[in-house]
């Protein structure tokens, strides 16, 4: 079955909803610019009550990998999601727990002005890379999708090697479409389930994981 994560989390009534609706991951963004940002100790207590099965994330963007891992042991994460400036030295990341490695489409879309630009981008893998997210260029709750047509080969590539999600502008009536074209492992959504910036709307996330389960039973 395709990953689920709903990012932006910033309550515990939205986390425990996306639980129950069946979300296998939570991701929490500790960037300031966001509009989706939480306190370390707010996301402590909401990571406290999640059950162990639940991927806990952390979403960061040029933080120094002290700070990551500070935040990380905090609040308890089990995963980090790496954003800019820390793709290009995931390697140093300094954690043992799960990294995700987040890629701009631009880089990994393939034209024939691009073939094969995107293997240097990707390159070095820390050791404890879990999975390869493809988002629209930002962090996140934009609404914006890539090109999953042009993107769908660098999915087939990456896909023998690591674990691959689609992120950015994905939402309950369109999240069938992308699994159909990339064939992720997992997807990630935020602003496509919210009822403003921070404050998801239970009916879009039951809507967007029923949709992820109706999807795969088609592919």
């Amino acid at each position: 079955m395709t990953w689920i994560k709903i990012c932006g989390i910033t309550n515990l009534e939205d986390a425990l909803m996306a639980v129950e609706a069946g979300a296998d991951a939570l991701g929490f963004v500790f960037y300031e610019k966001s509009p989706r940002n939480v306190e370390a100790e707010v996301a402590r207590e909401i990571v406290s009550t999640l059950p162990a099965e639940v991927e806990k994330v952390g979403v960061f963007v040029d933080e120094p990998a002290a700070k990551v891992a500070s935040i990380a042991d905090r609040t308890g994460l089990t995963a980090v999601q790496l954003h800019a400036d820390q793709r290009r030295f995931p390697e140093k990341q300094i954690t043992t727990r799960k990294i995700f490695l987040s890629l701009p489409a631009r880089a990994v879309v393939f034209t024939p002005q691009k073939k094969g630009a995107v293997w240097g981008s990707l390159l070095p893998f820390p050791e404890n890379l879990a999975a390869i997210f493809v988002d629209s260029g930002t962090v996140g709750g934009t609404g914006r999708k890539f090109n999953w047509k042009q993107a769908s080969m660098f999915f087939s590539a990456v896909s023998k090697l690591h674990p691959i999600a689609a992120s950015g502008g994905l939402a309950p009536n369109n999240v069938a479409e992308a699994i159909r074209i990339l064939k992720p492992w997992g997807v990630d959504v935020s602003s496509g389930v919210e009822a403003r910036p921070g404050k998801k709307d239970p009916e879009k996330v039951r809507a967007f994981i029923a949709a992820v389960r109706h999807a795969d039973k088609s592919v």
